[in-house]
């Protein structure tokens, strides 16, 4: 490709020069493509390894107890790589996404960056780029992260929502993981390659997409009506973390549960909507801010219709709710106007998703989460107004057990439901292979 449409490189007087950038292993899949679509940007980034005993351990030492668990598996990553012999601690970087608002998320960078000076590694560099500063941590590669770091969350958000619709339903276990995975290597690949222009990266990305379409068809699986549709809502990083959640997703379908699971984009849009609702509220609906954020979200949109739009026939029955949905379904409970977060997502995402006919509705949060006690609150009169959905919050904590007894006395109940919902389910679809197949890779 002619260099001239190449991204914009980092210079040596980029703050993010010579350093390793390390990105917090949320979702395996969407933080491995995330991470190559920074390395197109020129950064040295890799996805944190995956979280183990030692994690805990680190995580427990540096944090006071207070933190929620997130946190603690996050800060014991982090120290862990800072322990490795030879890092040296100028030369690192921490991707951090953040928050404001109510939820401790907010405050992470801060405990942080004041643990790491404790512990004498002042010289760490926290990486936590935000729309509201226009992502200015990547100089002249801003506008390529904010579109580029999107389209690599919709496409980890895709291969996810196949993944956990093909697994329970594969003839031969490990197939539909195989398929995931060879995919997710696919669309690293293309998204670290260095920016060829807007319109064709979209096109090798659709590609990329199609390909993985493709392998996912040729999974066999046979439909079981028996198998529960469950939805699982809850705060972000636990219920899609598997060390954090200790496989929670896998253990509801060993024990006959198939999952539709809240995606990382979700949350984008409600910030979008969020920000657009204080831009109306303090009288700057006009301002260069607000016009400039409703310009992202028009591409964010156009680049979401044109990725989701490769498996409509895929999804039908799976078509995610939009943003004004679930505020509305959530506003007689938890209106958006005097509750913020993921209190009122997940309280109008499960409402959606009864309606789309699921069987019961997960909330997957860690231990003290406020955004999951206002739930769990609230859930008993939302299960009351539609028909007695049964709705569980399974709170994450290294000192629970594993979730399999609460997670049978959970699917007990909505098998009970499933007799009187007045929702029905679609059968979803499993299109065969089409005729391009054999030349997948």
């Amino acid at each position: 490709m002619p260099a001239a449409q190449l991204a914009p490189r980092i210079s040596a007087s980029h703050p993010l020069y010579g350093k390793k950038v390390w990105v917090p292993r949320m979702s395996d899949g969407s933080t491995r493509i995330f991470t190559a679509a920074l390395r197109s940007l020129g950064l040295d980034a890799a996805p944190l390894p995956s979280s183990d005993a030692a994690t805990l351990e680190q995580g427990a030492r540096h944090t006071s107890g207070d933190e929620c668990y997130p946190a603690k598996i996050t800060m014991g990553d982090c120290i862990k790589i800072l322990e490795q012999p030879g890092c040296d601690p100028c030369q690192t970087a921490f991707f951090m996404a953040t928050g404001q608002g109510p939820c401790r998320f907010g405050q992470y960078i801060h405990l942080m960056k004041s643990e790491f000076e404790k512990i004498d590694y002042g010289g760490v560099t926290i990486l936590a780029p935000a729309c509201e500063t226009g992502y200015s941590d990547f100089g002249p590669g801003a506008s390529l992260y904010a579109r580029s770091a999107w389209r690599a969350l919709l496409a980890g958000d895709l291969l996810l929502k196949y993944l956990l619709k093909m697994r329970p339903y594969e003839l031969s276990a490990g197939d539909a993981d195989a398929a995931h995975e060879a995919s997710v290597e696919d669309v690293c690949r293309c998204m670290e390659s260095p920016w060829p222009g807007s319109r064709i990266h979209l096109g090798l990305l659709r590609e990329s997409l199609l390909r993985a379409r493709r392998r996912f068809r040729r999974v066999p699986i046979r439909f079981d009506d028996e198998r529960l549709l469950i939805g699982a809502v809850g705060e972000i990083f636990c219920r899609l973390n598997s060390f954090s959640n200790q496989e929670f997703v896998r253990a509801l379908e060993r024990a006959g549960a198939e999952v539709w699971m809240s995606d990382i984009t979700e949350w984008i849009w409600y910030v979008n909507s969020d920000e657009r609702r204080m831009h109306r509220l303090h009288g700057r609906n006009f301002s260069a801010r607000a016009m400039g954020s409703r310009l992202r979200a028009f591409f964010q949109k156009k680049d979401e219709n044109t990725l989701r739009s490769l498996f409509a026939e895929d999804f039908s029955g799976y078509e995610e709710p939009e943003t004004s949905e679930v505020l509305h379904a959530a506003a007689p409970y938890l209106p958006a106007e005097g509750a913020l977060g993921e209190m009122t997502v997940n309280t109008g995402r499960g409402i959606c998703l009864a309606k789309k006919g699921v069987d019961g509705i997960a909330d997957i949060s860690p231990f003290t989460c406020m955004n999951g006690i206002v739930c769990e609150a609230i859930y008993p009169q939302v299960s009351k107004d539609h028909s007695g959905i049964p709705i569980r919050n399974f709170y994450c904590d290294e000192t629970h057990a594993g979730p399999e007894r609460d997670i049978g006395i959970f699917l007990e109940l909505a098998r009970g439901y499933r007799r009187r919902k007045p929702w029905p389910r679609s059968r979803p679809l499993f299109p065969a292979a089409d005729a391009r197949a054999a030349g997948a890779s």
